[in-house]
C-alpha cells in the first residue's frame, strides 16, 4: 500500500493528539482492580465509543460550523491554537500530570467501575483536541477519496490505541517512565509544528495572503 502525504499527515496528527502511549499507563492505573478480561473489554469499548464520537464530528462537523456561522479559516486558527497548547503541555509534561490527577479522582471513587465511557472515551481519547483535529483534517480533504484516507488514518490510530490499552500493563514495564517521557516530548514538538501550519493556513485564508 502506498501511503499518501494526506494519510501520513492525518495519521501523525491523530496519533499525537490521541496519544496511545500516553493513555496506556493511565488506563493501567484505572483498571488495577479489574480482571484481565474486564480490562480488555473496557479498552475495546472505550475505543469503540471514541470512534463513534470522532466519526460523527468527522462527517457532520462542517455542517455544525455552518449552522453556527463559523468560517472554516476561523476554525483552522482556533483548532491550530488548541493543538498548539496540547503540544506545549506534552513538551512540559503538563498533559500527563492532568491525566494522572483525573485518573486519581476516578480511582478514589469506589462506585465507579467501568471507566470505558468516562474518562477513557471522553475526554482522554475523543477530547477537544482530537475532535478539532479530525474536523480540520476532514475539511482539508478534497473529495471522497481523500476523506476516506483521513478516516483510514483515524481507524489505524484507533486500532493502535485499542492495542495499547489492552497491552497497557506489559507496555509500561517495557517502555518505562523515562522512555515514555522522551517519546511524549518528541511527539509534542511534532504536533506544535503541525498546529503552527494550521494557524498559518487559517491566517492566509482569512486575510488573503
Amino acid at each position: 500500500m502506498i501511503f499518501t502525504e494526506l494519510f501520513v499527515s492525518a495519521f501523525i496528527t491523530l496519533f499525537v493528539v490521541i496519544d496511545p502511549p500516553g493513555c496506556a499507563p493511565i488506563y493501567a492505573g484505572l483498571t488495577k482492580g479489574a480482571t484481565a478480561q474486564q480490562a480488555r473489554n473496557m479498552a475495546l469499548r472505550a475505543t469503540f465509543i471514541a470512534a463513534i464520537i470522532l466519526l460523527i464530528f468527522a462527517l457532520f462537523g462542517q455542517q455544525l460550523l455552518g449552522a453556527l456561522h463559523i468560517a472554516l479559516d476561523s476554525f483552522r486558527i482556533a483548532g491550530g491554537l488548541m493543538l498548539f497548547f496540547i503540544a506545549f503541555d506534552m513538551v512540559f509534561e503538563k498533559r500527563t500530570q492532568r491525566r494522572e490527577e483525573r485518573a486519581e479522582k476516578i480511582a478514589a471513587t469506589p462506585e465507579v467501575e467501568d471507566v470505558s465511557v468516562f474518562p477513557m472515551a471522553m475526554p482522554m481519547l475523543a477530547g477537544p483536541g482530537a475532535i478539532a483535529a479530525i474536523m480540520l483534517l476532514m475539511n482539508e480533504a478534497d473529495g471522497l477519496p481523500e476523506m476516506i484516507e483521513v478516516l483510514a488514518a483515524l481507524a489505524a490510530v484507533l486500532v493502535i490505541t485499542a492495542a495499547a490499552l489492552v497491552a497497557a500493563g506489559p507496555l509500561i514495564r517495557l517502555l518505562g517512565d523515562k522512555v515514555e517521557a522522551v517519546i511524549t516530548r518528541l511527539l509534542g514538538v511534532l504536533l506544535a509544528a503541525l498546529a503552527a501550519q494550521y494557524v498559518i493556513d487559517g491566517l492566509k485564508g482569512s486575510f488573503g495572503i
